[in-house]
């Protein structure tokens, strides 16, 4: 069987570049290896809200009650060891406006962020590296992820190393709704100083590399 490695990609923030949009803009990726050790106590935990009378189609952190929330994060919590999150934080003050725009700030960005974690992630024995992403509905942004992706890849990977770049609902994968839970975590800590469920997958958290930390120039 092909030896893949598995990275879940999701975003917070909104790209509103004004006193009135977030302050930050964060992406975060979580690398995993099957078996996925999570999934089936995710699954448990599911069809438990089901019978609980909830309407659970899938977890979904910004939209989840706060005792699923909880339950969710400590399942995550018991699992670190067969995740590895990395985080990319932007001041978007710190954004000159020509790199504001979609086709060139979220290449560029996501460009940083999985430059570093490829680096770090591919190890002898792996043959692939599948990307999945949650589904992307703006065919513009859609076409600017894959190239960004497609041209980190190709200067990053081993020669010969075959990957593929997915875009999936993230109510069919358990993975992308890991990730989706990991990037709230970060992006709250960063947005609203909150850090309760920070702590709890910061074990796992690779990196968190704040790319305008030096700048001294903000736009607005």
């Amino acid at each position: 069987m092909t030896q893949c490695a598995y990275l879940f990609l999701d975003e917070g923030g909104n790209f509103d570049f004004s006193p009135i949009g977030t302050r930050y803009f964060v992406m975060s990726s979580v690398a995993m290896r099957r078996p996925f050790p999570a999934h089936g106590p995710l699954d448990d935990l599911k069809h438990d809200c089901l019978e609980y009378g909830l309407d659970t189609e899938y977890f979904h952190c910004a939209d989840d009650n706060t005792h699923v929330r909880r339950k969710v994060f400590e399942l995550i919590a018991g699992h670190l060891g067969s995740l590895r999150i990395d985080s990319l934080i932007v001041e978007k003050a710190k954004t000159g406006p020509a790199l504001r725009v979609d086709e060139a700030f979220y290449p560029k960005m996501l460009g940083y962020l999985l430059r570093y974690v490829v680096e770090r992630e591919m190890v002898d024995g792996v043959e692939e590296l599948i990307v999945i992403t949650d589904t992307i509905p703006v065919q513009k942004k859609r076409k600017a992820i894959e190239k960004a992706i497609k041209t980190v890849l190709a200067t990053m990977l081993p020669a010969g190393m075959r990957y593929r770049i997915l875009h999936h609902a993230s109510r069919s994968h358990y993975g992308l709704q890991l990730a989706d839970y990991c990037n709230w975590a970060v992006f709250r800590k960063w947005q609203r100083g909150e850090t309760e469920f920070y702590e709890q997958i910061k074990p796992a958290l690779r990196s968190e590399f704040d790319i305008f930390r030096t700048g001294v120039t903000y736009y607005y």
